[in-house]
């Protein structure tokens, strides 16, 4: 069997690019940050200006919240190394580069929106979140697919499904309509990313099933959301999966499954030998999953009764 290279992979899904980047932007809507932002309670921080310093009696929302809304944000504030990354594999030219270009500019929203938010709020340590944000930009974000076409569609298909997930929940457990509202809105934009990211690894399938499918296996094998270069992520996130904003069972029963099975994966034809074991890879990786989110929900639940006894 074939095996096309990255540039005819490139050539081939053009067209496919194309037709998705019309229905994006037919169902893209239009929307504005400062729409969603509560400037009527903002005031001025301490600092040149002379105003108040910010207290951890500020904030209203639950610490939990406060730690996935950091988490969120400083992944979204990595945009210009996403950018590179998707720039410098797909192009910056025909429906390619108009897709990267248009991507990128509605991602550069989001970081606005939850950073104005949170700062008028004063939800979160201004001086804090600027700190870890210098360390986490200066680390920058490097793909670890970022030479295979596949393997990157692959990826964003998930994480993109991922994030969504992770905003709406996070809006949820902030208690506050205004937040909720907010995410809810970034959460459609990562939703039609989704989407178009998918559609062009279904396309992939039908092109080249078994590199396509060798793609998938691979991503399953290591993924991780692009935030876990954050100081601290480790701790974040497991008291962001102890709070069900966005935990092992989520990631396998509504980010993976989902996806696995909008490609029809495991009813795929035409593969060859590495095709076949990269499903069969696929398939033990998905028993791993539920081994492993039975776990975890196992000692969130002994957690939470001993928590309760305490009380």
């Amino acid at each position: 069997m074939t095996v096309l290279s990255q540039t005819a992979l490139l050539l081939e899904l053009e067209p496919v690019v194309e037709k998705n980047l019309d229905r994006h932007l037919s169902l893209a809507k239009e929307w504005f940050p400062h729409e969603y932002v509560p400037w009527s309670e903002g005031r001025t921080f301490a600092g040149p200006l002379d105003g108040e310093p910010w207290t951890e009696a500020d904030s209203t929302l639950p610490e939990v919240a406060r730690t996935a809304l950091i988490v969120n944000l400083l992944t979204e504030d990595n945009l210009p190394s996403y950018h590179h990354e998707i720039a410098t594999l797909f192009g910056r030219d025909g429906a390619w580069g108009t897709w990267v270009h248009r991507w990128t500019a509605e991602e550069g929203r989001h970081g606005t929106a939850i950073r104005d938010y949170l700062t008028v709020t004063r939800a979160v340590d201004p001086v804090a979140l600027e700190r870890a944000r210098m360390t986490h930009m200066s680390a920058g974000y490097v793909n670890a697919h970022d030479d295979e076409v596949l393997h990157s569609l692959a990826y964003v298909s998930f994480q993109e499904l991922a994030t969504r997930i992770s905003h709406r929940n996070t809006g949820r457990a902030t208690g506050d309509p205004v937040c909720e509202a907010l995410l809810a809105r970034v959460a459609a934009d990562e939703n039609l990313h989704m989407v178009f990211y998918r559609n062009l690894l279904g396309a992939a399938f039908e092109l080249a099933p078994s590199q396509a499918m060798r793609a998938v296996a691979d991503v399953l094998a290591d993924f991780q959301m692009p935030g876990v270069g954050i100081e601290g992520f480790a701790r974040k996130s497991v008291a962001i999966a102890l709070a069900g904003i966005y935990d092992l069972r989520q990631h396998r029963d509504e980010v993976v499954v989902p996806v696995l099975r909008q490609w029809n994966l495991f009813e795929a034809t035409g593969l060859d030998a590495d095709g076949e074991a990269a499903r069969d890879q696929i398939a033990a990786q998905l028993e791993s999953l539920e081994t492993q989110a039975a776990r975890f929900e196992e000692k969130r639940a002994a957690r939470d009764a001993r928590l309760a006894a305490a009380r």
